[in-house]
């Protein structure tokens, strides 16, 4: 596809069979920044291998930095399926185990608001980081019984305001804020301000989305594009569990891809 925003499309990796993550990157040059996004752990969802579930995408991510070097990690949403009070256990035992800074926010099925997540990971329910001339939003689309809830805008915009010196700045919202099509009304959110808030900013480069385990690519508000990343564990989605990669090199041109990582390399690749 042609290069939009900023942001070049490009086609997937699949990893190959055997969950061994084995992919070679596709470009080369010098990047100032380079990040892994993966969302829907569920973790201790019965009936499912949760655990195994959770270990590989550890081991994954580990793999992926030693071969390809990560800066960190983010994990949107749904850490765990309906029990907040296992938040500490996947945070010690296999969160705290990957190898670079890693940033969560909760999903639907994580049931936390602001006091969980800091009692959790010791910080809020919203907040931003950043790194270098790269800003990153981050903020919750759900309370605590897992209701889908609009993102705090005014949050995002004292956040957005804060950050129109950045070159780039990345949104981090687990519950896309549109409804593409009708049937959809029980997946995502009808949050016009949030989508015109978004727009407002030349700099916010793209939206990053959990929550629906069947997409693993790109849609678009106007220009703006939302990525998804299927999911790590649920009894649900695509047939394979990966996650995604975001590649910033140094005149600021944004590759991002699906790594099919159990299954076999790149799914869709984009440059924005």
């Amino acid at each position: 596809m042609a290069g939009i925003a900023g942001l070049s499309l490009l086609p997937a990796i699949t990893a190959f069979a055997g969950g061994t993550n084995n992919y070679k990157r596709k470009f080369d040059g010098k990047l100032k920044l380079r990040f892994a996004i993966a969302s829907d752990i569920h973790y201790a969802q019965p009936g499912t291998d949760f655990a195994l579930n959770t270990g590989n995408l550890i081991k994954w991510l580990n793999e992926d930095h030693i071969k390809n070097h990560l800066d960190l990690v983010i994990i949107n949403g749904d850490l765990v399926h309906d029990r907040p009070d296992l938040l500490p256990e996947i945070k010690k035992d296999y969160l705290d185990k990957l190898p670079v800074p890693y940033y969560t926010i909760p999903g639907n099925h994580d049931l936390a608001d602001g006091q969980i997540w800091k009692n959790a990971f010791g910080y809020d329910d919203k907040y931003s980081i950043e790194k270098g001339d790269i800003g990153f939003v981050f903020a919750n689309t759900a309370d605590t019984k897992g209701a889908y809830v609009c993102p705090d805008n005014a949050f995002i915009k004292d956040e957005l305001d804060k950050f129109k010196s950045k070159s780039i700045v990345f949104v981090i919202l687990h519950i896309a804020p549109v409804q593409w099509m009708k049937n959809e009304d029980k997946i995502f959110l009808n949050c016009p301000d949030t989508v015109d808030l978004l727009h407002a900013y030349p700099n916010v480069k793209a939206v990053f989305h959990g929550h629906d385990h069947t997409l693993d690519g790109v849609r678009y508000t106007g220009k703006l594009p939302h990525f998804f990343d299927a999911h790590i564990g649920g009894n649900w989605g695509t047939d394979y569990k990966g996650y995604r990669i975001v590649e910033v090199d140094e005149n600021n041109a944004i590759y991002t891809y699906q790594v099919n990582a159990s299954q076999s390399p790149i799914i869709n690749k984009n440059k924005l």
